[in-house]
């Protein structure tokens, strides 16, 4: 088998070689965003963020060449690129197409996103946010819009997949981004299961506070005092007190639609507080244990024991 080739830059992108992928890894995906301003750029990049994908926002196009190449290269653990490019770039922004027949040529497989809005609607959403348009200059918005249709037109045709904005929420543009980009993958959301102690305050960021002060306490007990709930025994003291499971299924079971509900409503992040006196026992084994049923449940769940070691 030959060697591959090195991709050659002209126009002042460095000279890198095409990169061989390292043995079981998967072929990187590469998503260029682009688009009309306005239309949607940073919400579709946002989605995209939170799909785990390594979002790289106004890159100039000489640069994706040496980014995707560090990508490629062995013990990177960037698997999913997408990089916005657009005529904030100003001059820099003519060297894409170069970009894009470069990294084609290097058998790098990528993909556009294009995003598009009807020129009322575009108008409209400038003016509330009372800014201009990037190329309207000492003209009048439609002036600028104008402009960068005629400067996008032969990257619109290369696009892979269009989106039009114009009659589309927020929450419309996140999921047809995800249904066209992302391969159909699944919705789900971070969770962050916070142990604290009702002594210190509760946490600034809870969505939902638990008090699981209703248990008996192992800090009365001379043997479990200095242990934490993450050892083993005071873990199985406090989940065996009558109740503490009970609570643990009932509490899980009643968060699942408001789960859903944030997933429907686009909020990707949320915070479980669990409280006891001190933060140190009780609230730490029902925190673990709730993370545990929730992560049974499919969601991507972290565990934390804010007031370990303050006392």
């Amino acid at each position: 088998m030959s060697e591959p080739s090195p991709i050659t830059v002209p126009h002042g992108i460095p000279e890198i070689e095409a990169a061989t992928p390292a043995p079981g890894r998967t072929e990187p995906e590469v998503l260029i965003i682009t688009g009309m301003s306005g239309a949607g750029r940073t919400r579709a990049a946002g989605v995209l963020e939170d799909l785990d994908w390594f979002v790289v926002d106004n890159l100039p196009p000489m640069m994706i060449v040496p980014l995707v190449d560090l990508m490629t290269k062995a013990g990177s653990s960037v698997e999913r690129l997408a990089v916005v490019v657009d005529v904030r770039g100003r001059e820099y922004f003519s060297e894409l197409a170069q970009a894009l027949d470069h990294l084609r040529s290097a058998g790098v497989n990528y993909r556009i996103l294009f995003l598009d809005a009807s020129d009322e609607v575009l108008v409209r959403r400038f003016e509330s946010v009372r800014r201009p348009h990037p190329l309207q200059g000492d003209g009048r918005i439609l002036d600028g819009i104008s402009t960068e249709r005629r400067v996008l037109a032969s990257i619109a045709e290369r696009a892979d997949v269009v989106v039009d904005t114009t009659d589309k929420s927020v929450h419309d543009l996140a999921k047809e981004v995800r249904d066209a980009v992302a391969g159909g993958a699944v919705d789900s959301l971070r969770i962050n299961v916070v142990a604290f102690g009702f002594k210190y305050g509760l946490p600034l960021d809870a969505d939902h506070v638990a008090d699981v002060r209703f248990l008996a306490n192992p800090y009365w007990i001379s043997e479990l005092r200095h242990l934490t709930g993450k050892d083993e025994a005071v873990r199985r003291y406090v989940l065996d007190r009558p109740g503490a499971l009970e609570f643990v299924d009932r509490y899980v079971a009643a968060l699942e639609p408001v789960l859903a509900g944030y997933l429907a409503e686009e909020k990707r992040y949320a915070t479980i507080a669990v409280g006891c006196t001190g933060g140190k026992h009780r609230s730490v084994a029902m925190a673990t244990e709730i993370a545990e049923r929730l992560r049974t449940a499919g969601h991507r769940v972290t565990v934390t024991a804010r007031d370990l070691g303050k006392e």
